[in-house]
């Protein structure tokens, strides 16, 4: 069976007199019930497909957007995180970060705070103009920019430098991650979301394994050039984001409705097939859709959750290596030994990620890997502090099953908004509230209470338990609307 052609004019007549009254606003007051019936329709009109076509074109799609994606990422994640590294190179010898711009650990945790403040502030902007310009304009921009800025981080001298580098760094950067999740919108279904999310995500983790040993080996530069190995090392990172920010511009899709490389056909079932679920790329925010964006009291336990595990996921990627040093491990070694811990996160994220989109359990598989985390902190926190190997073991598992729950949880906010157009406010809503928790992160590995981190680990642990009981609230929530659903309806997903 052939896929349906969407140049049809009795079925884009059909699409649009259901598409144009969907905007409505009053129609979100119906009740679930009419929407749910609404979307179904809408389905069934948009499109008729034939499976292995569709298989065919998400291959397609993939090819070009997911390793893409995953690369920017990545740099993003490295450019970003290697602040922890820089403290750390070379301490024992008195060329480390502190020392070279002669800021004190409080003053180092501001430069930190400071970056969280931009982030917040610029997310959802960032959001808006990635919208305006097309996605590899504004990716391409923001990417050049944060790469230099990273660069300049390498001639700082002193702590004002240090914190206004941080600042826009953060700037930049803020439209990154909610601008790829929206971005996953545009071109994939809500079941496809959490798995192609986890790989770009895992990222982090596998900037935190590559950032570990890249430090290892910088960290042989020291006095190269008269530098300090920190130098080089923000130096020699920041420059492969500006070069790639030159290659997305002509190698990142934007939408499918004027992408060239597919064939007419293959436009037609991409932009068929994310009808029903209203993801259309060039609709915009409206107001309606704004106002009930805001006001959806349960779009608000969605970002309670993201402030759960942004504690953790802040903390760890901030002082990684400062945890891994208090495990008996000095000098150069500690940024070694920071891989383990992340390249394991990595496998383990992409495979929770896989079972939530296989078997459409989102919120389990989110509130699961928070709790395996956060019985792994505790235990992390009361274990002897000579218990190197145990603990190494522990601080794996916690760090793998803090990173895994925060794919399907993305994905579960997407695929529970009624519009694309919302994820433009809603998506990076849940990650500018969910900085609240990465302030928490970046001030409870106190350096007194090195090599254990009872405060740092503890805390970690409540917020992880915390985040998975909100989600099973959540979850049940979205169960008694679905059970007042008729048979075959489905309106929320878990």
């Amino acid at each position: 069976m052939a896929s349906t052609r969407l140049d049809s004019p009795v079925l884009n007549e059909k699409f649009n007199s259901h598409s144009h009254s969907s905007r409505n606003p009053s129609d979100v007051e119906k009740g679930e019930e009419s929407v749910s019936e609404e979307r179904e329709e809408v389905s069934e009109l948009a499109y008729v497909v034939d499976p292995e076509a569709e298989r065919r074109l998400v291959r397609r799609i993939d090819a070009r957007i997911v390793p893409t994606c995953m690369l920017i990422y990545l740099l993003c994640y490295l450019d970003r995180a290697n602040i922890g590294n820089a403290k750390v190179l070379n301490a024992d010898t008195g060329d480390d970060l502190l020392q070279g711009t002669h800021t004190s650990a409080g003053q180092y945790l501001t430069a930190l705070l400071l970056f969280i403040i931009a982030y917040t502030i610029f997310e959802t902007p960032s959001n808006y103009m990635l919208k305006r310009f097309r996605p590899a304009r504004w990716l391409a921009l923001l990417m050049a920019s944060w790469g230099t800025l990273t660069m300049c981080l390498g001639a700082s001298h002193n702590f004002a430098t240090l914190a206004a580098v941080r600042f826009l760094l953060g700037a930049f950067e803020a439209g990154l991650f909610p601008g790829m999740v929206y971005y996953l919108t545009f071109w994939y279904t809500p079941r496809e979301r959490a798995v192609r999310a986890a790989l770009i995500l895992a990222c982090a983790t596998l900037a935190g394994a590559f950032g570990g040993a890249i430090a290892y080996g910088v960290g042989h530069m020291n006095g190269v050039g008269g530098l300090e190995a920190w130098r080089w090392l923000f130096i020699l990172e920041g420059i492969p984001s500006v070069i790639y920010a030159a290659v997305i511009l002509f190698i990142l899709p934007n939408y499918p409705e004027n992408e060239k490389w597919l064939s007419e056909e293959e436009r037609a079932l991409a932009i068929g097939r994310l009808r029903g679920e209203r993801s259309v790329g060039h609709v915009r925010l409206t107001w309606p859709d704004a106002r009930d964006t805001l006001t959806d009291w349960r779009l608000y336990l969605h970002y309670m959750v993201y402030i759960s595990i942004s504690v953790p996921f802040a903390s760890i990627s901030y002082f990684a290596p400062s945890v891994v040093a208090g495990l008996g491990y000095k000098g150069l070694d500690a940024q070694l030994w920071t891989v383990p811990p992340y390249a394991v996160a990595f496998v383990v994220t992409v495979f929770v990620a896989y079972l939530a989109d296989k078997y459409e359990a989102r919120a389990i598989s989110s509130a699961v890997s928070l709790v395996i985390s956060g019985v792994a902190f505790i235990a992390e926190g009361a274990i002897e502090g000579e218990a190197y190997q145990a603990r190494m073991g522990l601080l794996v598992i916690a760090v793998s099953f803090a990173f895994a729950s925060i794919p399907p949880l993305l994905s579960w906010l997407t695929g529970n908004l009624r519009t694309t157009a919302a994820a433009t406010l809603a998506v990076p809503l849940n990650v500018s509230i969910g900085q609240l928790g990465q302030i928490v992160g970046i001030y409870i590995y106190k350096t007194a209470e090195a090599p254990r981190y009872q405060t740092g680990h503890f805390t970690n642990a409540g917020f992880s338990i915390v985040g998975a009981c909100i989600v099973m609230v959540l979850r049940g929530v979205y169960t008694r609307r679905n059970a007042k659903l008729g048979p075959g309806e489905r309106l929320w997903r878990l």
